[in-house]
């Protein structure tokens, strides 16, 4: 159908009454009850990043989600297990083999105990392992949950339920989310920025942070941390800024008229990027360029300017959020421990990708937000999409690299600062590392926690498309209240 004839088609009477919740009926029963979406977030179309109060007052003002894409071996992280340990290359019992499905394990594997050594750290004595030294040092800082579960045991389903609350493409992702209904501090930057490491996809794809059925505007902006932070950003030669400026209020003209006579929610988010990209073009260079930062805040993150690195990325979060920017994400690929190759070792592979490569940015990325009076009011979040089984992944079980199969029933996480407990361990697996032992956390609860620290009640904060409601949380989540500061 021609659009024009969509736009007046949608505001005939008979439309309107039609598509009316529970028609004239629901419209009075609302007005008894009061606007039951009244708590939904209303962005202006004409700036609709612009700040937005929350639905009460939170905790934590912006998020870093730190993704360690792949799945971190957790046994071998932050959850020991001593029994598994002293059962090592025993044949798995077949109680936790019956009715379960694996990614590339079959038949009966053997146990695999961690060959990592585990002790308590700070003054919490939260239990981390020698591969990851340096996260020692922010114990006392941190939660550490494992108790976590999923639904999905393979890479891009696990990503997209983490971030989108549905394990298929097309939902709107979780910065989305926060941005939609947030908006953001700097409208000289995008409220969601998303970083990669190692220029490696994550399995999910750009749905990981994609708007679905949100308005683009809200969709995150992929910046890197070599070379052009905005790849296209930057006027050609021959275009100097007077002229782009005289460009895109041609355009703005163009894209009103557009707006006023269809009606289109998109057509005021590309007025809104064309902006934003204009304003980005100073704003996005100088915050992105880690050389100002002091040679000793570049040791402590080990981060070199002009690099594509994971301690790079870290660092630049905490500019961006410095900066005013909601939520950044970042993702790092090689955490898949299959054990196919020596980097995918639990042992020496563990300790090349999990240590100064990882472990030392993040505790530095804690410590400066600390140091600057930036972590009362930052959710800081690491992690991955799911955990490592308790035993030797199939194809490789009888080789000499040691590496785990992926694990949807239990693993870990760690959060800090934002309103997080500081110094805490939530939940408990079994003894061998199989299933939940007590308080168990889905990644929908997780999502809700998260929505809570922001100042949301997660079931309100919605968005209504084709008709009906829908929420980063889907139908399920609650707020998992014991790891609140």
């Amino acid at each position: 159908m021609n659009p024009r004839l969509t736009n007046l088609h949608s505001t005939t009477r008979r439309q309107f009454l039609g598509s009316a919740s529970l028609g004239l009926g629901g419209l009075a029963l609302a007005q008894l009850a009061g606007d039951l979406r009244a708590d939904t977030a209303k962005p202006d179309p004409k700036n609709p990043l612009a700040p937005k109060p929350p639905h009460f007052a939170p905790k934590a003002k912006r998020v870093i989600y730190l993704h360690m894409s792949g799945g971190p071996p957790h046994l071998d992280l932050l959850d020991h297990k001593p029994e598994l340990v002293s059962r090592d290359g025993q044949d798995c019992p077949d109680q936790f083999l019956k009715g379960k499905r694996f990614a590339f394990t079959s038949g009966t594997p053997k146990l695999l105990g961690t060959r990592r050594k585990f002790k308590p750290a700070g003054q919490s004595g939260v239990v981390m392992s020698d591969a990851i030294p340096q996260l020692h040092e922010v114990a006392d800082d941190v939660t550490v949950i494992r108790s976590m579960t999923t639904d999905e045991f393979n890479h891009a389903p696990a990503e997209l339920l983490l971030y989108t609350g549905f394990a298929r493409q097309g939902r709107p992702s979780m910065g989305c989310w926060v941005t939609y209904g947030l908006g953001t501090e700097n409208q000289n930057l995008p409220g969601f920025v998303v970083l990669i490491s190692n220029g490696v996809q994550p399995s999910g794809g750009q749905g990981c942070w994609g708007s679905g059925f949100l308005p683009g505007v809200y969709q995150g902006v992929q910046c890197r941390s070599k070379g052009e932070p905005v790849l296209y950003l930057s006027d050609p030669p021959g275009l100097d800024r007077a002229m782009r400026r005289t460009g895109l209020d041609a355009l703005k003209d163009l894209n009103e008229m557009q707006a006023a006579d269809m009606g289109h929610p998109e057509t005021a988010t590309r007025i809104s990027q064309y902006e934003l990209a204009f304003r980005m073009q100073l704003s996005a260079t100088e915050t992105m360029d880690i050389s100002k930062e002091s040679p000793k805040v570049l040791d402590a993150y080990g981060a070199k300017p002009g690099a594509g690195s994971f301690a790079n990325n870290c660092l630049l979060a905490r500019r961006l959020v410095e900066a005013g920017v909601r939520y950044v994400q970042l993702f790092d690929w090689g955490w898949d421990f299959h054990g196919t190759n020596p980097n995918e070792d639990i042992r020496d592979g563990l300790t090349k990708k999990a240590g100064f490569a990882t472990a030392k940015p993040v505790a530095a990325l804690i410590k400066d937000l600390k140091h600057r009076g930036l972590l009362d009011d930052t959710l800081v979040i690491w992690g991955g999409e799911f955990g490592r089984t308790p035993f030797r992944e199939g194809r490789t079980a009888a080789g000499q690299v040691l590496g785990r199969d992926h694990y949807p029933d239990c693993f870990s996480l760690m959060l800090a600062g934002g309103g997080i407990k500081a110094g805490y361990t939530h939940g408990e697996s079994d003894e061998l590392g199989f299933a939940v032992a007590r308080d168990k956390v889905h990644v929908h609860d997780l999502q809700a926690t998260i929505l809570h620290l922001l100042g949301f009640d997660h079931t309100k904060l919605t968005h209504r498309f084709q008709g009906r409601d829908y929420r980063l949380t889907d139908v399920h989540g609650k707020v998992v209240k014991a790891i609140l500061a």
